[in-house]
């Protein structure tokens, strides 16, 4: 796994060395920051000006910068597209006297990953920095992992270099060229197929089918026929013979995914198949033989189903002959950054759009969650952001809600130490109501709906709030 990510401390990463230089045309500032990073193990060079500094950039690489908002000449904002061009990864913390909320908003559209405000507080600066470092790290992890796999295995679409993933691929390879059946099992939204196709490359069935059926999604009545096939005649609407999923895989690979699901009589059916390789179509009378390797995923426990009665104990034994078990996000969240980077780069090319990146806040809401529908729910929260973000920097506000969770009350409070309790439940209800209009795509008569009120009193918040209305981007 990437160093920089081996030991979260809640949701900051402790991070080892690393290179930061810091521009800014204060010597106390320079003197006091120095000091601070050389204490906590990072290589600190310094650079009073944007000519120097961008002088030590053109001749050296760093994890982050540190760059001043206000300086003699070029100041930091106008700088920070030169530095962008230049590193075009390399994180940067922009720092000021002059929290504007429009000095924010220039410096992020910049490309600045995060705003610090004079007088900062020690922690929680390291504590940005120290994720923007390992974010960075993990970024440059993901090119040079997705080489390694390459080399190591040429799984293609499965990213994870935790110790359980880097333990199942290690067994993966060495299953996926033998004949033997295999069992994936493993929670919903985990990556079962995935691991199936993997499989199904690496063994010497790769240039034959690889067919894929959920059996849980097909009517019991039908799942038969569509496992085996049928002959013309066989039930009222069988007006033509047609080939099973079994005979299509022949020579290559049948995926059957929830198995758990199957009925009791598919049941035997499947487990004839496997161990005579023949089978009957519906309303056939004569046997056809194939070649085909068996991999069936299950996300519920199948010898709890054996001794509850519901799955046939031979048939388990018979498919789990090799047992692949995919871990939980939840227990490998050091994949977490390498998974976002990898469905980030994926939606910011299919949408045409500039790479985009996380938030720490966003990345730190994401540490935090317990990702109750793993790598699936992940992905889909990464092309949300994709598609919502109108900047290069997503914030947490792009993510669901459920994601978002307590981080989101938490980062308000550590932005707004100084606000009454009035203007932070104000700032939490204008946060609220923009994500709601940006989900219904800016109809206010259906947010007005949805949180059953008057439109009127909608739009004397939206005034009250200094929300500004976009226009809606479809009918």
């Amino acid at each position: 796994m990437p160093e920089a990510l081996m030991d979260f401390a809640g949701a900051v990463p402790a991070v080892t060395g690393g290179r930061i230089l810091i521009i800014d045309d204060e010597s106390g500032i320079r003197d006091s920051l120095e000091l601070l990073l050389t204490l906590e193990g990072f290589t600190v060079s310094l650079a009073q000006e944007g000519i120097s500094g961008m002088d030590t950039l053109s001749h050296e690489e760093f994890d982050l910068l540190l760059l001043d908002l206000s300086m003699p000449g070029e100041n930091g904002i106008d700088l920070l597209p030169k530095i962008k061009a230049l590193r075009p990864e390399m994180p940067v913390i922009m720092i000021t006297a002059y929290g504007t909320v429009s000095n924010v908003v220039d410096a992020l559209r910049a490309g600045a990953e995060n705003f610090i405000q004079k007088p900062w507080d020690n922690e929680k600066l390291l504590a940005d920095i120290r994720m923007a470092v390992a974010r960075n790290r993990s970024e440059t992890e993901v090119i040079q992992l997705k080489k390694t796999l390459k080399q190591r295995y040429s799984f293609d679409n499965i990213v994870g270099k935790s110790e359980p993933m880097l333990k199942l691929l290690d067994v993966v390879a060495q299953v996926a060229p033998s004949r033997s059946t295999v069992l994936i099992q493993g929670e919903s939204g985990t990556g079962k197929e995935l691991i199936a196709k993997a499989l199904h490359m690496h063994s010497q069935r790769k240039d034959k089918p690889f067919v894929a059926i959920n059996t849980g999604a097909v009517p019991s009545d039908l799942l038969e026929s569509t496992l085996f096939g049928h002959v013309k005649g066989a039930f009222t609407s069988a007006i033509a013979a047609k080939k099973g999923l079994f005979e299509v895989a022949d020579g290559g690979t049948l995926f059957l995914d929830e198995i758990g699901t199957m009925p009791m009589e598919t049941q035997a059916k499947i487990l004839r198949a496997l161990q005579e390789r023949k089978f009957m179509q519906v309303g056939g009378v004569h046997e056809i033989s194939v070649d085909v390797r068996v991999v069936a995923a299950a996300n519920v426990n199948l010898l709890q189903a054996v001794k509850e009665g519901r799955f046939r104990e031979d048939l388990y034994y018979r498919l789990s002959v090799i047992t692949l078990e995919l871990p939980p996000l939840r227990t490998r969240k050091q994949d977490i950054p390498l998974l976002a980077d990898f469905f980030l780069k994926r939606y910011s090319d299919e949408n045409g759009l500039p790479l985009r990146k996380l938030s720490l806040e966003a990345l730190r809401a994401m540490m935090d969650y317990e990702w109750p529908g793993n790598v699936r729910e992940l992905e889909n929260s990464m092309e949300r952001g994709v598609v919502l973000s109108t900047e290069v920097v997503i914030p947490p506000e792009l993510l669901p809600q459920q994601v978002i969770g307590n981080s989101y009350s938490a980062n308000l409070l550590d932005h707004k130490l100084d606000a009454s309790l009035f203007d932070i439940m104000e700032e939490i209800e204008r946060r609220i109501l923009t994500d709601r209009l940006e989900r219904c795509n800016w109809n206010q008569t259906e947010t007005a709906e949805f949180f059953k009120v008057p439109l009127s009193t909608l739009n004397q918040k939206i005034k009250r709030l200094n929300i500004e209305i976009r226009k809606r981007v479809r009918d």
